[in-house]
């Protein structure tokens, strides 16, 4: 047993400080490389808006039937002879597109649309090896921040599914009297790739910010607000999927008018096809009077959120929201001109862009709504 002290006696150089306690679960966690993590992501997410444009144009530009087979592996190489092209010409010269459409159609006017079909293939072949080299690799030297490992493995996940849902739909034109792929697989398809988007852009934005910052800040978040910004999030998405509806069935090139449809609110050939559960998925007319019955309630639900944001005491929060807000306003715009001119490839990729940007915007405010960015009581 230790001699007793007195409590009246001095403390000795001798003594020992305690060691410094350090902090908790974050501090202990592994931190990894964030940035370059964050960097990567970045990469990924400029990838995936450049594949939904390319996308779009190949839409537009009826190329997507050309490559009538799904070859993940061999097809990343394009006909390299005059056989190979020969080959691959007669091979869309069997499906009904090329039958009931582009019969008549020259072996130089089918290579402009086989390479915009294989560019986009090509692209998504290497999202898919950028995604696979960045993951094993910070896999590898364990440089994955805790509790990330599956959010990123989910990422490359969803992409191979993507992949799958892209030859599901392209299969749906190579058969019967089909001149197009089926709308609502399209649908399917652009929204998984806007799903994609929205978790690259969502981890970009948390991985910009510690994890004790992020802790902290979520003390401080507008709880409303950030439930505004979901509905949102769900609304614009809703829309992106009639976008796509309206596009499989090109039906932005009927009705060119507005307000009105055919000098009515409702066109007066929304119900004409049998049975009636097509009309929502085939019928031009109806499906772009849903497309802009969802625009009117996304831009009035937005406006009311603004209204509700301009109390908010956070300038960022607020600027944040107000960038959401001029972007509604320009998109419904770009709507509006894609509709009146008839849907040309250039304001219909324009509107499509303008969707990404939108769709990002809400996500962005929605996490300063979650996760308030600090401030001085002047800026408040």
């Amino acid at each position: 047993m230790s001699d007793k002290r007195s409590i009246f006696e001095d403390v000795t150089d001798d003594a020992k400080p305690s060691a410094p306690v350090k902090g908790g679960v974050i501090d202990g966690a592994r931190r990894g490389a964030r940035s370059t993590i964050r960097g990567w992501l970045m990469l990924l997410f400029a990838l995936v808006v450049i594949m939904i444009a390319v996308g779009g144009l190949t839409r537009l530009t009826d190329s997507g039937l050309s490559i009538t087979e799904w070859r993940p592996v061999t097809g990343a190489l394009p006909p390299l002879s005059d056989a190979d092209w020969a080959e691959e010409f007669d091979k869309y010269r069997a499906i009904p597109e090329y039958q009931l459409q582009n019969k008549g159609m020259s072996l130089e006017e089918f290579k402009v649309i086989y390479w915009w079909e294989w560019g986009h293939r090509q692209l998504g072949r290497v999202i898919g090896l950028v995604w696979a080299v960045g993951f094993f690799w910070f896999l590898a030297t364990r440089k994955i921040p805790t509790g990330w490992t599956g959010r990123l493995l989910a990422l490359g996940v969803l992409g191979g599914v993507q992949g799958a849902i892209g030859w599901w739909m392209v299969a749906s034109g190579l058969t019967g009297t089909m001149l197009d792929v089926a709308s609502y697989r399209l649908a399917v398809h652009l929204g998984l790739a806007f799903v994609i988007l929205g978790l690259i852009a969502w981890f970009v934005m948390l991985l910009g910010r510690s994890e004790a910052d992020l802790m902290q800040a979520r003390r401080s978040r507008d709880g409303r607000l950030f439930s505004m910004g979901t509905g949102l999030t769900h609304l614009v998405f809703l829309q992106i999927l009639l976008g796509a509806l309206v596009a499989g069935i090109d039906a932005g090139r009927s009705y060119n008018e507005w307000p009105l449809m055919g000098g009515a609110i409702l066109p007066p050939t929304a119900f004409d096809i049998e049975p009636l559960w097509r009309n929502f998925f085939e019928n031009a007319g109806l499906v772009q009077f849903m497309h802009r019955v969802a625009g009117y309630l996304l831009f009035a639900f937005g406006f009311v959120v603004w209204l509700r944001v301009r109390r908010s005491a956070n300038a960022e929060t607020r600027f944040a929201f107000s960038a959401m807000m001029a972007m509604m306003v320009v998109q419904m715009g770009i709507g509006i001109m894609t509709v009146l001119y008839s849907a040309p490839w250039h304001i219909a990729i324009l509107h499509q862009f303008g969707a990404v940007v939108l769709y990002v915007l809400i996500l962005r405010a929605r996490f300063l709504a979650q996760y308030p960015l600090t401030q001085s009581v002047r800026s408040a």
